[in-house]
């Protein structure tokens, strides 16, 4: 294990701080001369006050000096995803016509893990209004993969984890509408959390363009860290109803035996050999560990996943635009090509495609009697050049915007929880992740198999050399 704080997980940094023998002060130096070196190159972080980082770090260390820390993680360095409102810092939502804006409050989760004292880096960069898998905009520019700097970390948290990545905090805030955590997740090498709707509660962000097919979750190395984070972030808080409807957050010591339905891949759509190759080895690791896995098709049609969530999309998308003034229309070409197609859409469709959620929630809820996990890959395709939105091939066949994202918006429009976990990487060493998906409120579940999973694959952790 490394002994540069930069490199350490969270949670042994916080067991450092309360024995005394690393500050919150000295992390955050290490922290900033790393940034200060790695940052140009990656351009993950995006908007920062290293002063107020400053302030808060010093604060944390007379808390522990004291033996009076706020949380188990106080002083822990943090960032947050540019769709997530900070106080006082900048939230561009990767677009031009959000470039000036400047929120008042915190965003609740933000709220939470500064109250409970940890040091917020800053604000992690995101395509415009993080509607695409890959990231880059005309405000901050691309943002590249720790692992390979010409290749993109993937979308829309792409850098979230390429900050976690790199080793600039160990710990980020991101949002998953579609996959926007879990895929990129998966090329960086890191573990990342799509919760259920409601265990991170939210308030006082930016409109819910996807409605509650959006959740704010944590992204870290590791999954102790990732719980350690969550448990902050789990309490209910009454303005967020769906958060008052689900069991408290708990992870068993030992996942019990489970059944496991293995999909690799979704009828004929491409993917990756090595990505492939990757997660079937991961399906016969889980086996092996005891679990009955089961390799089926998906338990629904893509066509109708697909025309659930490009309705929703495009008519949450024309809704924000026709909140500014002259309704002006995005920058990135598909973008605005999706807010005309909101635009031309009639409040029938909209209505059609949220009864046909209801319905698929109940298909899946129905499922999920049967079976504990659906496993698939993270993504069906590697990295690919930074600047590009998609990769058109994957496996020699064409391959559309969203062709790389096709395993992971089911779980956004059922309303279930996701995790994105580390697999055997590629032949040039680029990460490969695979995702498990739960029932509704099975967040914990989630995690005691990411435990056993990393507790039985040491080499899943592995950092690039920077």
């Amino acid at each position: 294990m490394s002994t540069d704080p930069c490199l350490l997980p969270a949670t042994q940094l916080a067991a450092l701080f309360r024995a005394g023998s690393l500050s919150p002060v000295e992390a955050l130096v290490a922290l900033e001369a790393r940034i200060a070196r790695l940052n140009p190159v990656l351009n993950a972080l995006v908007a920062r006050d290293a002063g107020a980082a400053l302030v808060a770090a010093q604060a944390s260390e007379a808390r522990w000096r004291a033996g009076a820390p706020l949380s188990p993680l106080d002083g822990v360095p943090f960032s947050v995803k540019d769709n997530i409102t900070v106080a006082g810092l900048p939230c561009a939502w990767g677009s031009p016509l959000f470039a000036g804006f400047v929120p008042e409050v915190d965003e609740l989760p933000v709220a939470r893990l500064r109250a409970a004292g940890l040091v917020l880096l800053g604000k992690t960069n995101v395509p415009e209004f993080t509607l695409q898998g890959y990231t880059d905009n005309s405000v901050y520019g691309p943002t590249r993969n720790p692992w390979n700097p010409a290749l993109t970390p993937g979308g829309s948290s792409g850098g979230a984890v390429a900050a976690v990545a790199a080793g600039l905090g160990p710990l980020a805030l991101g949002t998953d509408g579609g996959g926007s955590i879990r895929r990129p997740a998966s090329h960086a090498g890191l573990v990342g959390l799509k919760p259920s709707p409601g265990r991170v509660a939210r308030c006082d962000g930016l409109p819910a363009i996807l409605l509650d097919c959006e959740q704010i979750g944590p992204i870290a190395r590791t999954t102790a860290d990732l719980v350690a984070v969550l448990h902050l972030l789990a309490p209910p808080d009454a303005r967020d109803p769906a958060s008052l409807t689900l069991p408290a957050f708990a992870v068993p010591a030992t996942p019990p035996r489970l059944r496991i339905r293995y999909v690799p891949r979704y009828g004929t759509n491409p993917v990756d050999p090595e990505i492939a190759a990757s997660t079937a080895a991961a399906a016969q690791a889980l086996a092996a560990l005891g679990h009955q896995v089961e390799e089926a098709p998906p338990p629904f049609e893509m066509e109708e996943v697909g025309a659930i969530f490009g309705t929703i999309g495009q008519s949450g998308l024309a809704w924000l635009l026709a909140g500014l003034p002259d309704q002006p229309s995005p920058v990135a070409e598909p973008l605005w090509q999706m807010a005309a197609a909101g635009r031309a859409l009639p409040a029938s469709a909209l209505f059609g495609a949220l009864d046909a959620l209801a319905g698929f929630r109940r298909q899946m809820a129905a499922f999920f009697q049967g079976t504990d996990l659906i496993m698939t890959p993270a993504a069906a395709a590697l990295p690919w050049p930074a600047t590009e939105s998609h990769p058109p091939e994957i496996d020699g066949q064409p391959a559309g915007p969203r062709g790389h994202a096709v395993f992971t918006a089911f779980a956004n429009l059922a309303g279930l929880p996701g995790i994105a976990l580390p697999a055997a990487p590629s032949a040039s060493g680029l990460p490969i992740g695979f995702q498990l998906v739960a029932a509704r409120g099975a967040d914990g579940l989630l995690c005691a198999m990411a435990a056993e999973w990393e507790a039985a694959q040491p080499w899943a952790q592995r950092w690039p050399s920077l």
